[in-house]
């Protein structure tokens, strides 16, 4: 082979190579964002999609094990739709009743969703005390406003 061919070869190589640790870095780029009601209806449609889903969490349902560093927990919409979670990673801070949580996983077996990543925000922050009242519209839209200067 001539010394430009191989050092063509090797370059191509090298490019895809890259091409493929940046797409599997990146889970998130290629996931949809659905509500409760949305994932629960079609579930089994999206078993083998990243999604990102958020609810209200159910304080009494929270089971923290840390020598397996498993987190399970329920959560739930404003329309009464109930998600069971499970989380192999660490509890998030303010893990308490009235947070919204923030997941990115995938949706297993019906109504369970196995997330990779857990947030947490408080809704009173955003849509005031009542939590039974939260809107997840309402709150988008104030979290894609620019931020005010003083």
């Amino acid at each position: 082979m001539k010394k430009n061919t191989i050092v063509m070869l090797g370059g191509f190589i090298i490019a895809g190579a890259i091409v493929f640790l940046l797409m599997a870095a990146t889970p998130g780029s290629s996931g949809i964002e659905l509500t409760m009601k949305e994932l629960l209806a079609n579930q089994e449609k999206h078993k083998d999609d990243f999604v990102t889903v958020e609810g209200l969490l159910i304080d009494e349902s929270i089971k923290w094990n840390p020598d397996k560093i498993e987190l399970k927990f329920d959560l739930k919409d404003n329309e009464g739709n109930l998600m069971h979670v499970i989380h192999n990673g660490t509890r998030p801070d303010n893990f308490s009743e009235g947070v919204i949580v923030i997941l990115q996983g995938a949706p297993t077996k019906k109504d369970t969703f196995v997330a990779e990543t857990v947030k947490t925000r408080c809704p009173s922050k955003y849509e005031g005390e009542d939590v039974e009242n939260y809107d997840p519209e309402a709150h988008k839209k104030l979290l894609d406003q620019p931020p005010t200067q003083n």
